[in-house]
């Protein structure tokens, strides 16, 4: 059976004055209905820019898409027309926007936003539209949503206007939902409920959903999958249990080591990432996260580590990663609360 998603050995550059920016730089992962795959790295590290890639929402020129491909049940989206590609975006794959204060039309109801969609993709009338609106505002969980539908984006609030988003991101029953950073800016209770909401949502419509986030603990409560990204490069890749549990690259661990824990000592430190991430104009030689890396060698600066695959399709892009006498460990720091 094909798969949904295949995204193979994608490159998206920017070419500026100042130099070419890779922003996304040899990404591949596969995704399969009802599957989530989380998409975690710091910010900067082109999680947005490959979701965005893969809507074909770049403005080219500046980027340019330098090579790869994404396959969209086997056939491929870089090689589509624009009228080919509007008619699956926002209908067979959807996009839930990183801010929902900017995201919808200040000037426009949120019934008439939703509705768009289904007239656009669905040829309904604007009667059935709006009562399909009030539908979805239900699902969503947003209270008395006949009248609701009438009101304008700043009488919503923040988590109300997340929740707009994602119905409207839900109004044609796409196959694909891309999250990107869905909890952004909301309170924790809020990010809770949002994150129920999508995982209820999947198991009623079976849609694939590819969360992108700077938050390995919501990653942990729903992906299926976990690609990290590091300088626009995949730097590890594989099954949540695998990524979490058995990580194998430097940065995970480090990612890892950053996140607060309810299982260990509340008088631990916290171990940040020391440094920063690279300008993606002139990213370091060798492994680009050998200037921040606590194992770095001579090889790590000098030459590129390929992603491969360790075992168990579990894949890695560090020199060492697999070898005997390689693993996490823990590294002295001056972390949050020493």
């Amino acid at each position: 059976m094909t798969m949904l998603l295949e995204v193979d050995d994608l490159r998206m550059y920017f070419h500026t004055r100042d130099g070419i920016v890779k922003a996304v730089d040899g990404v591949s992962f596969t995704l399969d209905r009802g599957q989530t795959l989380g998409v975690v790295g710091e910010s900067g590290s082109g999680k947005s820019v490959t979701a965005m890639t893969i809507m074909q929402l770049i403005p080219m020129p500046p980027g340019k898409v330098e090579s790869g491909r994404v396959l969209f049940k086997g056939a491929d989206m870089l090689e589509m027309s624009e009228d080919q590609v509007r008619k699956l975006r926002g209908n067979r794959i959807a996009m839930i926007f990183q801010d929902p204060m900017t995201s919808l039309n200040p000037v426009y109801r949120i019934g008439q936003q939703i509705g768009e969609s289904l007239r656009l993709h669905k040829g309904m009338d604007r009667k059935a539209a709006a009562a399909r609106a009030v539908e979805l505002l239900t699902l969503v969980g947003i209270p008395h949503s006949d009248e609701r539908t009438k009101d304008y984006p700043h009488q919503f609030s923040g988590g109300m206007r997340q929740r707009a988003m994602i119905a409207m991101a839900l109004a044609c029953d796409p196959d694909i939902l891309i999250a990107d950073e869905p909890t952004t800016a909301l309170d924790v209770t809020i990010q809770a409920q949002i994150i129920e909401l999508m995982t209820e949502l999947q198991k009623r419509t079976g849609s694939a959903i590819i969360m992108i986030t700077h938050d390995l603990g919501v990653v942990a409560d729903i992906a299926d999958k976990v690609l990290v990204m590091y300088a626009g490069k995949p730097v590890e890749y594989g099954v949540k249990d695998d990524v979490y549990y058995r990580p194998l690259h430097p940065y995970t661990w480090g990612l890892l080591d950053s996140l607060p824990r309810h299982d260990v000592n509340e008088k631990t430190a916290l171990c940040p990432i020391q440094g920063q991430p690279p300008s993606l104009i002139n990213v370091p030689s060798g492994c680009a996260f050998h200037p921040r890396c606590p194992y770095a060698t001579s090889k790590c600066r000098s030459e590129v580590p390929a992603l491969r695959d360790i075992g168990g399709e579990h894949f890695a892009a560090c020199h060492y990663a697999g070898d005997p006498g390689f693993e996490r460990g823990v590294i002295e720091c001056a972390g949050v609360g020493a």
